[in-house]
């Protein structure tokens, strides 16, 4: 019995091998692709003020590197993410839209589109003069002055020349961003003296709560003494402005004409005795 139970139980083994090579043999195990990081992509408008269209497509191609996209998905994708000019240049390329279009060729036209034509001179200007807008959180600009400081980077294939080139537009836009913030912040992070970009903007970020928070404190206890001194008066005084208020109105005398005035009673003088 012994025997015969391992002889099916080999068996068994045998087949369950057998499944697996057909298994393996039948193509290589398919790659699922990765859409949720489709979030990770910011939507482009093509506008001045936005990031460059370099910065755009190196989103989407590391996204894609990432999530295992196919050239398709990247089109459609790039595509969802057009707003604004980018848009409307779109929907007026009948080329874009034919089946055979590939991402090299989607690169191109937007590229060549939408490439800067400031000169580098006017790119420095803008990044030196770049100040903080009312309303503008620090990290805000921030991005802003990233966005400026891409464009005067030079860009080279050599990797040192282009680490060089890196560091160099880093101090640029830490310079940038701390001369242009607005307030407290500004004179905080000066004083802190922060060594990179990231350090800057959480100083400023503390800065900025912390004013919002002392704002509201202030505005908190001024509300409370009131409160408090409303609530401090005393009872019987409350008692006596309600029966002050209870009370009828006293009516003003009537001024009387002398005729009406009253007169003593006439007395008879008595007679001589």
């Amino acid at each position: 019995m012994t025997e015969a139970r391992l002889r099916a139980e080999l068996e068994e083994s045998k087949a369950e091998v057998q499944r697996l090579k057909e298994s393996l043999s039948g193509g290589p195990p398919t790659v699922r692709k990765d859409v949720s990081l489709v979030s990770l992509v910011p939507k482009w408008s093509g506008l001045d003020s936005e990031v460059s269209i370099d910065e755009f497509i190196t989103n989407i191609e590391g996204a894609a590197y990432i999530g295992k996209w196919e050239e398709s998905d990247q089109i459609r994708i790039a595509v969802l993410k057009l707003t604004d000019a980018s848009r409307l240049f779109y929907n007026e390329c009948p080329e874009l839209y034919e089946k055979k279009v590939t991402w090299q060729m989607f690169k191109s036209v937007f590229s060549q589109s939408f490439k800067d034509t400031h000169t580098d001179q006017h790119n420095f200007m803008r990044i030196q003069t770049a100040r903080q807008k009312k309303n503008e959180s620090p990290q805000q600009f921030a991005d802003r002055c990233r966005a400026l400081s891409q464009k005067v980077m030079c860009k080279t294939s050599e990797q040192v020349a282009q680490r060089i080139h890196r560091e160099n537009a880093e101090r640029m836009l830490l310079a940038s961003f701390v001369a242009g913030l607005a307030g407290t912040p500004r004179k905080q992070v000066r004083n802190a003296g922060p060594r990179d970009i990231k350090q800057a903007v959480s100083i400023a970020i503390g800065v900025q709560e912390a004013e919002k928070q002392e704002r509201f404190n202030e505005s908190f206890y001024a509300k409370f003494d009131n409160s408090f001194r409303l609530s401090a008066r005393s009872p019987s005084r409350y008692r006596q402005d309600d029966f002050k208020s209870q009370r009828s109105p006293v009516t003003p005398a009537v001024s009387q004409l002398p005729s009406q005035r009253c007169k003593p009673p006439h007395r008879p003088n008595k007679p001589s005795t």
